[in-house]
C-alpha cells in the first residue's frame, strides 16, 4: 500500500509548519488567563528557572504606543520575576524597531531581567535588509544582540521592476559582511516562496545567491502560512500549486547539495551549527517558538500575540492592539486565551516532539518511561509506520523509528501523525498520508 496526502494537510491542519506560531494553538481556549500566568510567573521566581525571552515587535507601524505598551508590560512581567533568574536566550521577532525605540527598550529591559554579560546568552534579531546598515548592525553588537535572522522581503511592495529587486543579493551581502564583521555569532537567511510573480526558475537563482554568502541557517517557508513578520503580505495572489512544489523540492536538493541540513519546521542548518550540533547530541527541544537549544528555560512572551510556555501552561496575548494597549494600561496581563500542556496526552506529546528533535525515536525508552507496549499503545498508527517504512521513508523495528533521507522532507507530516493523535483524530491504515509526487 502506498500512502498518499497532500503536504498541505501536514503543514497546515495540523498546525506544524505554521511559522507564525509553531505551537498549535486549536487546543488555546478562553479558560486560560491572567491569572494563570501570573502563578506560573510567580512559580519560576520561586524555582528560579533560567529564562527565555521573545519579544514581538509587529510589521504595521504602531509607534511609541506600542513601544509604551510593551513597557509596561515588561515592568508587569518584571515584577513577578525573579532579579537573578539568567536570561540565556533573547529574541526580538518581527520588524526590526527604530534606533531609539530599540535603544529605550533594551534599556528597559535590562533594568528589569539579568541578561549575561561576556557574550554568554544567545541574543537574537530579526533584520530587514532594506533598512539596515553597517553602522547600526555595528549598534545592535553593542546592545548585546549576537545571532541576527535576515528576512527577504517580498518584492511586490517595493515597486516596479519588483523582481530584478527581489534578485539583487547585494543589500543581503552586505548584512551578512556587517554580522561576520562585528562577531555575530551565527546569521540565519528566510526565504519565501509561492507568491505569483515567482517561478521555479526565479526562486532556484535566488536560493543559489544565498547560499553563496554561506549562511548559517536558512528558513525556508510557504508565504501562504508566513511567519508573522510576512503576514502583511498574504493578500497577494500566489502561484500554482505545481510550481510551489518545485520550488520546495528545489529547496531540499539544492541545500542538501551545499551541505545543509534539514532540521524541521523549514529550518536548514549548516552540519556545525549550534543547532544542528543539539540535534545531533539528543539536547534539540521543540516549544511554542519552535525548535530551541533552550528548552530548559521558562520561556516569557511579549507583545502582540506573544506566547508564553512555563511548565505545562501555554498562554498566548491578545493580538487586538486596542485590546492590549487597554489591559495594559489597566495593569492587567495581556493574556488572552492559551492551555495547560497536562491535559493532553504526555505519550504522544513525548513522541511526537523527542521524533522531530532527534529525527529518530527510541521506543523502548518511551515503553519503560511511560509503562507501556508501543505498538498496543500506537495500535491504530502502526500500520501507517509500517506502510511508510515500505515506502522507504522510516526505518521501523520494534525497538526504533529512523526517519531515512527520503523521508527527511516529510518529518513535520510524520510527527504530525502522532500530534493528531492526541487531539483524537482517527489515523488508520487508510488515510492519506504523504504525496510523493509533491517534494
Amino acid at each position: 500500500m502506498r500512502t498518499h496526502l497532500h503536504p498541505s494537510r501536514f503543514r497546515h491542519d495540523q498546525g506544524v509548519l505554521d511559522l507564525a506560531c509553531q505551537t498549535d494553538t486549536r487546543r488555546f481556549h478562553a479558560g486560560v488567563g491572567s491569572l494563570d500566568l501570573l502563578r506560573a510567573l510567580r512559580d519560576s521566581r520561586q524555582r528560579q528557572r533560567p529564562l527565555a525571552l521573545n519579544l514581538h515587535w509587529p510589521a504595521s507601524d504602531l509607534g511609541d504606543d506600542y513601544l509604551h505598551s510593551l513597557t509596561q508590560e515588561i515592568q508587569l512581567m518584571g515584577c513577578q520575576l525573579g532579579a537573578r533568574q539568567p536570561v540565556d536566550h533573547f529574541h526580538l521577532r518581527g520588524t526590526t524597531p527604530a534606533l531609539a525605540q530599540l535603544q529605550a527598550l533594551m534599556a528597559q529591559l535590562h533594568e528589569r531581567f539579568n541578561f549575561l554579560d561576556h557574550d554568554r546568552g544567545d541574543y537574537r534579531i530579526d533584520l530587514d535588509p532594506w533598512h539596515m546598515d553597517w553602522a547600526t548592525m555595528g549598534l545592535l553588537r553593542e546592545l548585546g544582540f549576537n545571532h541576527a535572522s535576515i528576512g527577504v522581503p517580498d518584492a511586490n511592495r517595493e515597486g516596479p521592476l519588483p523582481q530584478a529587486r527581489y534578485q539583487d543579493p547585494a543589500p543581503i551581502e552586505s548584512l551578512v559582511d556587517a554580522a561576520r564583521t562585528f562577531g555575530f555569532r551565527s546569521v540565519n537567511i528566510d526565504l519565501g516562496y509561492g507568491h505569483a510573480w515567482q517561478t521555479p526558475a526565479s526562486f532556484e537563482q535566488k536560493l543559489a545567491s544565498l547560499i553563496t554568502l554561506e549562511p548559517d541557517r536558512l528558513q525556508v517557508f510557504d508565504y501562504a502560512h508566513a511567519p508573522s513578520r510576512y503576514q502583511a503580505q498574504r493578500l497577494q495572489p500566489f502561484c500554482s500549486e505545481a510550481d510551489k512544489s518545485a520550488m520546495r523540492r528545489s529547496s531540499f536538493e539544492h541545500l542538501a547539495a551545499a551541505g545543509y541540513h534539514y532540521i524541521g519546521l523549514g529550518q536548514f542548518a549548516r552540519a556545525d551549527d549550534d543547532l544542528k550540533q543539539a540535534q545531533e547530541r539528543g539536547r534539540l527541544s521543540r516549544n511554542c517558538e519552535g525548535f530551541t537549544l533552550h528548552g530548559y528555560c521558562d520561556h516569557v512572551g511579549f507583545g502582540l500575540g506573544a506566547i508564553s510556555q512555563i511548565d505545562t501552561l501555554c498562554a498566548q496575548n491578545t493580538t487586538d492592539p486596542r485590546q492590549y494597549r487597554e489591559q495594559l494600561g489597566n495593569g492587567q496581563l495581556a493574556t488572552s486565551r492559551g492551555w495547560f500542556r497536562e491535559t493532553a496526552d504526555p505519550v504522544r506529546l513525548h513522541v511526537a516532539e523527542r521524533l522531530a528533535c532527534d529525527l529518530e525515536l527510541d521506543i523502548r525508552a518511551v515503553e519503560h518511561r511511560y509503562g507501556l507496549v508501543f505498538a498496543r499503545y500506537f495500535a491504530n498508527l502502526w500500520p501507517l509506520l509500517e506502510a511508510l517504512h515500505r515506502d522507504g521513508l522510516i526505518e521501523l523495528s520494534p525497538t526504533f523509528i529512523w526517519l531515512l533521507p527520503a523521508g527527511l522532507p516529510h518529518v513535520d507530516g510524520i510527527c504530525a501523525l502522532f500530534e493528531r493523535a492526541v487531539l483524537a483524530t482517527p489515523v488508520s491504515a487508510n488515510d492519506e498520508v504523504i504525496d510523493h509526487d509533491s517534494l
